[in-house]
């Protein structure tokens, strides 16, 4: 059963200074709440059942609707105007501090609070496009990718680029994605189908951390555990790979052809989708006008496809997101941008009319989203520059 291979903690493998708090007895209570309710869930299920009144309770007994209802436009970032932004991400466990990158060469960390929000810092260095972009788990860290080949580690702070990472092939960089349980370690794929994981305290190769894919490497996300990473790349397919916490090498599992030729834009992993729920799921978006919702069967990161939702999605890499709170509530909710200028909410277990909110604003196609760690903010970026912040209507 898949949830015996996610109930091992592996936080000795994390990183000094970079721990994420895990505790075993947190894996095996969500495990006892899943089993006890499994029998009474619908099969492949993702609304908790009566046993989760108490979580219902947290949220209070409201629809999923009015939770995702917004107020507007809290603010508006334009620094990086005429040059697309990519990727965006408020960092963990704060509401107030998020950070995006740019086709302009340069990334931006922005402050919410104290009023009036404003640029913390700016980080530059890279001499081409940034690709991507991640926080470490106690946000002093920000790694960076660019087509200029090389990887980034910055000091969030004071902006200062820590060490520079050349691909050893002088390849174009994609995407970059940290080990969860060991923030030493980050995966980089770049254009010439090549995944690897490097130590970024050394800037050194992981041996047997490599691997090829049949296309250029686009999109990265593990599993909470950081037992199973899975990697899209532009000819259509989502491969998953096994991760050895003690070795950092990569073993290639499994293959899904999710559409031939289509680019494989993003990947989100969610081991539980709500709060009761046992299936382990994918988010992702693959230029076929749809997003798609796959469910994780079994410990080496095979997928199934459980629901797909209709937006607009043909070249752009749109990206999407699992809300953060979605596991307290009745439902469970998705966000993902769109081509035609749209932030969309969809619930995952609607079978009709599963678009439960719709973001008008920008003025071209939304690349990608975030929710802050309360969902009390929620930011997007566009294909022109643009950073929206948008406020949820307080109850």
């Amino acid at each position: 059963m898949i949830i015996s291979d996610f109930e091992e903690d592996p936080r000795a493998q994390g990183a000094r200074g970079h721990r994420r708090s895990v505790s075993r007895g947190s894996y095996q209570l969500q495990a006892q709440m899943n089993r006890a309710v499994y029998d009474e869930r619908p099969p492949g299920s993702l609304v908790p059942t009566s046993v989760a009144e108490a979580s219902r309770a947290m949220a209070g007994d409201t629809t999923l609707s009015e939770n995702y209802a917004f107020a507007g436009m809290h603010h508006i970032f334009d620094q990086h105007v005429d040059s697309a932004v990519p990727r965006l991400q408020f960092a963990n466990d704060d509401k107030h501090l998020l950070a995006c990158c740019s086709l302009d060469g340069t990334l931006s960390i922005m402050t919410l609070s104290p009023p009036p929000a404003s640029v913390k810092v700016t980080l530059k260095g890279h001499g081409g496009p940034v690709t991507d972009f991640a926080w470490s788990l106690s946000n002093d860290i920000i790694v960076s990718t660019s087509l200029d080949g090389t990887l980034r580690i910055w000091n969030t702070e004071d902006g200062r680029c820590i060490r520079e990472v050349r691909d050893p092939e002088s390849s174009e960089l994609l995407c970059c994605t940290f080990q969860p349980m060991n923030n030493n370690l980050t995966v980089v794929g770049n254009s010439k189908h090549h995944l690897q994981v490097v130590n970024i305290s050394t800037g050194k190769k992981v041996k047997g951390g490599s691997s090829k894919l049949t296309g250029r490497v686009l999109s990265l996300s593990f599993d909470a555990p950081g037992k199973i990473l899975w990697a899209g790349d532009d000819r259509g397919s989502i491969f998953s790979f096994l991760f050895d916490m003690a070795t950092g090498k990569l073993t290639k599992a499994k293959r899904l052809v999710v559409s031939e030729g289509s680019s494989i834009c993003s990947i989100s992993a969610r081991s539980w989708i709500s709060r009761e729920a046992r299936d382990p799921s994918l988010l992702v978006n693959a230029c076929v006008n749809k997003l798609l919702l796959y469910r994780v069967v079994d410990n080496e990161g095979t997928l199934q496809l459980k629901r797909s939702f209709p937006i607009q999605h043909g070249s752009q890499l749109v990206h999407s997101i699992f809300c953060p709170l979605m596991s307290f509530r009745q439902g469970a909710c998705v966000v993902t941008g769109s081509e035609d200028a749209c932030v969309y909410f969809f619930d995952v277990e609607r079978n009709t009319k599963a678009i439960v909110n719709k973001l008008q604003g920008h003025g071209g196609p939304v690349l990608d989203v975030s929710f802050n760690c309360d969902e009390s903010l929620l930011a997007s970026a566009d294909s022109t520059g643009m950073v929206i912040i948008w406020r949820r209507e307080q109850k």
